[in-house]
């Protein structure tokens, strides 16, 4: 009975989509969080007859056929890559980007990740860090004696030395752009990996054509929305268990069909 393998498609589908759901809600308080979907599609049909072909030797056309279908499939997990909500903390290094755009890190082997994640830190040399210690694009470093630190909406770095009045630049923050920041590899840490699917990097300043701005003192939130979490989770909830129902009528129809005599 087809019905046993073709259910099991379905609960092994709602299996991933709660998976996804888990992990978009375990990541409700994750800066710069981008929540994911899960999309699916229908696996190969059986065509126990095809359509538009002769039914008779007048000519006749079989309008639609018999297919039955084997069940489903994982299509992707597409990431949304939506603005999330922007919170204060005033923090100097904490930055928020306002649009599109990723922030450029420098990885200690010399490759390049990115992230929307900007609880950044100064390192003990003074350079803009990461959580993990690794540093913000272009390498901007704060000097020791800086007694405030401003960075505008185009990402220019600026301070003010103890004793003095006028502040000074130190370089301005880079931001990278993807014609399909969905394809981006995430490897954790709030980072993603350039990919061919996601195209090369475009790498300007803040509040250059098509890249947002930066917001000193403020951070992006997740962009997940946890009512709609819940109500998603409880449909897949729901898809498992009816595919669960489909497995267990049809084994008690295959009883059935075995105690006849």
């Amino acid at each position: 009975m087809r019905a046993l393998s073709t259910a099991a498609t379905g609960m092994q589908a709602q299996q991933l989509n709660v998976e996804v759901i888990s992990n978009n809600i375990a990541n409700m308080n994750t800066t710069g969080f981008k929540r994911q979907r899960a999309e699916f599609q229908d696996l190969l049909y059986m065509n126990v007859e095809r359509m538009g072909v002769t039914s008779s030797d007048g000519g006749t056309i079989v309008p639609t056929g018999v297919q039955v279908g084997t069940g489903v499939k994982a299509g992707s997990v597409y990431r949304i890559t939506e603005q999330g909500n922007v919170t204060q903390t005033e923090n100097d290094y904490d930055l928020a980007i306002q649009g599109e755009g990723y922030f450029v890190i420098q990885n200690p082997d010399g490759t390049q990740s990115y992230t929307r994640a900007g609880n950044f830190s100064v390192s003990p040399d003074g350079q803009l860090v990461t959580e993990d210690g690794f540093v913000v694009s272009p390498g901007i470093a704060i000097p020791e004696e800086a007694v405030d630190v401003a960075i505008s909406a185009v990402g220019m770095v600026q301070v003010r030395i103890a004793g003095e009045v006028e502040y000074q630049e130190l370089g301005q923050i880079d931001l990278a752009r993807f014609i399909n920041p969905a394809g981006l590899d995430a490897i954790g840490d709030n980072l993603f990996l350039e990919t061919p699917s996601s195209g090369p990097a475009n790498i300007a300043p803040p509040g250059a054509v098509g890249f947002g701005t930066v917001l000193q003192g403020f951070l992006e939130t997740s962009n997940v929305n946890a009512v709609n979490e819940i109500s998603a989770l409880i449909v897949a909830q729901r898809a498992y268990e009816m595919n669960s129902k489909v497995i267990t009528t049809a084994d008690e129809m295959l009883g059935v069909t075995s105690q006849l005599r």
